[in-house]
């Protein structure tokens, strides 16, 4: 199944801003396959900030997690869908 949603990261008072927002798509199974990440149910995943890529698997890391944002946007994930 095909997920596609924005999650909202608080930001730290440097930024001005109150919260950074990643876009994710990705794409999980019913069940963990050995292409998922960490052996889990999400097989495909892209994180974008700003109209950039910042972290994208397709059974595999193409590009890891590049911003602090992408890796508290993927622990959400994986904790939610993998």
């Amino acid at each position: 199944m095909w997920l596609e949603g924005v999650i909202g990261i608080p930001a730290n008072k440097t930024t001005g801003r109150s919260a950074v927002v990643v876009h994710y798509i990705l794409k999980a199974y019913d069940k963990p396959s050995k292409f998922g990440i960490n052996n889990g149910k999400i097989s495909k995943l892209q994180l974008r900030q700003n109209g950039e890529i910042v972290a994208n698997y397709d059974r595999g890391w193409d590009i890891y997690p590049a911003t602090k944002e992408a890796e508290i946007a993927l622990c959400i994930l994986l904790n939610q869908h993998n």
